[in-house]
């Protein structure tokens, strides 16, 4: 295997000696009853996006599934591609969460495009959590799937949810009833905690949290645009800008395609 493409079986089975006492590591086929998180897999997305949600998953267990529109593996920001396990073809119609990742010129893309909106929108009609972390948000609010919707996004982006029908909620994991959407990046890790305790208990997130030392102490003050100041946010705001702007287009069509006023 290409060690620069990465599959979740590999990830699973270096975090087997993570699992919770009492548990064992999953062996493909993987059992019945667990539940069953779709993963969409795109070119262009940020690797960290997925893996810090999937890390969380395949400790708890669940049974993953990654998604793309082809069985071709998918290059991500970083270089290194991601192995689909399904294609949207061969997708589960029905899934416990839709999972979207961000990664702002790969969303813009997908937003684009009718055919990973209509994977996208009729995979989220059918599943018990609708979910996202970064500029993932942007790509479920295209498929019509937070219309009426509390929701975050990156936050240089996340002003444009209320054009696709959204209510902006500028925390770094938003839940309203069954979509959870999230900041960018690093708040995957968040994100996916979040999840795992309305999936299998909150003291089962606790000690995941513990398994992976999550307590984050960063270096600096400076992980928002309120905490990094003006002068920061305003060079990554021009830096950005081209992709910020074409997102914008985007989230603009998508509205009036969706009856947004």
């Amino acid at each position: 295997m290409d060690r620069r493409v990465f599959n979740s079986s590999v990830l699973a089975g270096s975090l087997a000696g993570l699992l919770l006492p009492g548990a064992q590591a999953e062996q493909a086929p993987r059992s019945l009853g667990k539940p069953v998180i779709g993963l969409l897999v795109y070119p262009g997305m940020i690797l960290l996006d997925l893996t810090g949600p999937l890390t969380v998953f395949n400790i708890m267990q669940a049974d993953v599934r990654l998604i793309a529109a082809s069985m071709t593996p998918v290059a991500t920001d970083v270089g290194i591609a991601v192995a689909p396990t399904h294609s949207f073809d061969a997708a589960p119609a029905e899934l416990d969460v839709l999972f979207v990742p961000g990664g702002l010129k790969g969303t813009v893309d997908g937003m684009n495009d009718a055919r990973t909106l209509d994977f996208v929108a009729s995979r989220g009609e059918l599943a018990r959590f609708v979910t996202s972390v970064c500029t993932g948000s942007l790509l479920l609010g295209a498929a019509g799937l937070l219309k009426g919707f509390n929701a975050t996004s990156h936050w240089y982006v996340r002003d444009l949810l209320p054009l696709m029908g959204a209510k902006m909620v500028a925390d770094r994991v938003v839940t309203d009833r069954n979509r959870v959407t999230a900041g960018g990046v690093t708040a995957g890790i968040d994100f996916g905690l979040a999840l795992a305790a309305k999936l299998t208990g909150e003291d089962n997130a606790k000690r995941i949290q513990l398994l992976i030392e999550y307590d984050p102490q960063p270096p600096f003050a400076a992980g928002s645009p309120e905490r990094a100041g003006a002068d920061s946010a305003n060079a990554v705001l021009t830096q950005r800008g081209p992709l910020i702007r074409q997102a914008e287009q985007a989230a603009r069509a998508a509205g009036q395609r969706l009856g947004v006023p």
